[in-house]
Order: structure tokens, then sequence, then C-alpha cells
């Protein structure tokens, strides 16, 4: 008897190992597969150098948002302002730019201040406040929402100078600025997860809590920081989104939200916190992207695009929820 119970604990072992190997590094093969498939269904147009430049360019919002979305998620919580905070920063963006001037430097630190600040403040709604993070930051992304449309009193902002644009449109060496900007970003968040104090921290809060407490980590401060750089990155991707668009607009990063926690899951986040890496979360935001412009080249319908995506999402999550307990189970 023994025996079998101990066969059947080395097989639930491997099936949990095999879930958390499908889980992180599912979005690998997950993306071979799309690019295959379009690749074979569009080859004229989908399989050309122009369409993934083309495809890096639209990723660069999403996987800005999904980087700072990923600090949330690691540390157990969630940041649903980030798509009102990327409209809200590209606006202040645009709109002190013009301001000082055409100063685009200027206005470029109000917003990533604005970032800043609207994290501190989810911070601490959650830190001190004791709020669940899905309630604090579905309650500042109304507040965002408010104070974007007041700032632009519901009206584009254009007029913008040349310099504006270059955020968003341009190319060095080639390659789409906006991209650059991400590999950059990327490479920062990984060296302060990977090799940080704080980005160990944000892996033990997000992995349990009260041992975090325990072992002396400064709980209330690392969830202020997670949230803070959360924003900066949502305020940073709206104003690419911004400068790409060549205005401000009031609805601008409506719904955004939802892609960038897809991004982070699908790239292998667990969202039950203290597990992701970050190229997973980069290439999580490329298979959207890659996704959004095959189906586009194919003239799929955007409704059934929101239905395959919805799926994506659901194969994406599975892993790491089968090994999981559940409720009373």
């Amino acid at each position: 008897m023994p025996k079998v119970v101990e066969h059947e604990k080395l097989l639930e072992n491997k099936k949990i190992h095999g879930l958390e190997f499908l889980r992180k590094y599912g979005v690998i093969f997950g993306l071979i597969g799309v690019i295959i498939f379009f690749s074979i269904k569009e080859s004229e147009y989908f399989f050309t150098p122009s369409n993934f430049l083309t495809i890096a360019k639209q990723s660069s919002v999403n996987i800005l948002l999904a980087l700072g979305e990923m600090f949330a998620i690691l540390s157990a919580g969630i940041d649903l302002s980030v798509s009102s905070m990327a409209g809200l920063a590209g606006a202040i963006f645009a709109g002190t730019t013009l301001s000082a001037n055409g100063n685009v430097f200027i206005g470029a630190l109000a917003a990533l201040a604005t970032g800043i600040a609207f994290g501190i403040f989810n911070g601490i709604l959650v830190a001190y406040g004791k709020l669940p993070p899905f309630i604090a930051t579905l309650a500042s992304m109304s507040i965002g929402r408010g104070l974007l449309l007041i700032y632009t009193n519901g009206a584009p902002i254009w007029g913008l100078p040349e310099s504006f644009y270059f955020l968003g449109q341009g190319y060095f060496l080639g390659i789409p600025f906006p991209f650059i900007v991400v590999i950059g970003s990327g490479l920062i968040v990984w060296f302060i997860l990977s090799y940080t104090t704080f980005g160990r921290s944000v892996y033990s809060v997000g992995g349990n809590i009260k041992a975090a407490y325990a072992s002396g980590i400064r709980v209330k401060r690392v969830l202020i920081l997670v949230f803070a750089i959360s924003s900066f990155f949502a305020a940073l991707g709206g104003m690419v989104l911004t400068s790409r668009l060549g205005s401000a607009q009031p609805n601008a990063g409506l719904g955004y939200e939802l892609d960038a926690i897809a991004a982070v899951v699908i790239g292998g986040t667990s969202l039950f916190g203290g597990e992701g890496w970050v190229l997973g979360t980069i290439l999580g935001g490329f298979l959207i992207a890659t996704l959004n412009n095959g189906m586009a080249i194919m003239n799929i319908s955007p409704y059934v695009q929101q239905l395959v995506k919805g799926f994506v999402i659901v194969l994406a999550v599975l892993p790491s929820t089968l090994g999981k307990k559940f409720w009373n189970e």
C-alpha cells in the first residue's frame, strides 16, 4: 500500500511540474505556432521583415504596460488603472509640451512624474488603506479617466511639434524606436527583479506575504513601490501611444489594461503571485500583437478577434490553476 501511495505522489508531482513548465514556457511554443500558422495562411503579407517591424511597433505600448503590470501581479495583486494612467500621462505629455513651447523633455518629465504620483496613491490605498488591489485600482481607474476628461475637456490635444513624434514613430538603425524603448525597459525590469533586494522582496511578498513580514521585509514600502513602478511604465506606454497617434485623445488607452494583464499571464507569470519572468511578459505582448496583426491581415472580424484572445487567455491561465487546490477541495 505505501508503494502505491508513493507512486501516486510521484505521478502527481510529475503532473504539477509539467503544468509549471507549460505555464512558464508555453508562450514560446504558442508564439512559434501562431507565426507558423499565419505564415502558411498569409505568406505574401505576413512573413515579411516589414510586417515584423510593424508588429514590433504595434506591441510596444502593450508590452510597456505589461512590464509595469507584472510587478503588481508578482506581488499577488493587480493594477486595473494602467489604461487610465496611460491616457492621462499621454495627455499631460502633449499638453505640457505645448505649454513649454515645444519642449518635449519637460513634457516627458511631467508625464512620468504624474505616473509615479498616481502609483504611490494606489500603493497607499493598498498598503495603508488595506483595500484589495482589485478594488483600489478599479477606483483609481475611474479617477484617472475622470482626470483625463477634465484635463482634455473631452477634446483632442493636437498641433504638437515635430520632435514630439519621434518617441512613437521614429526609427533608429532601421528599428522602430518604440521597440528600442521596450528592450531597454525590459532589461531594466530584468535587472531589478533578478539582482536587487527590492526585486527579491517583490517575489517574496507575492509568494507568501506572512512569511515576508516575518522575515523583516518592509511589505508596505514594497507594495507602494510596486504600484509606483506599474504606473511609471503605464505613463511611459501612454507617452509612446500619444506620440504614435500624433495627438492626445480623451479616450486613449481605453481597455488597454486587459491586454496588459493578458500579456503578463500568457507570458508565464502566475496570478497567485511570486512566479514569473520578464522575457515571458515581453513574448506575451508580442504574441497578442502577432495575433491581432495576423487576424487583421486575414480580414477576420474584430468581434472574432476578441473571442480568440479570450480563449488564448484561458489556455494560458489553466496550467497555473490545475495544480492548485480549489476552495475546500
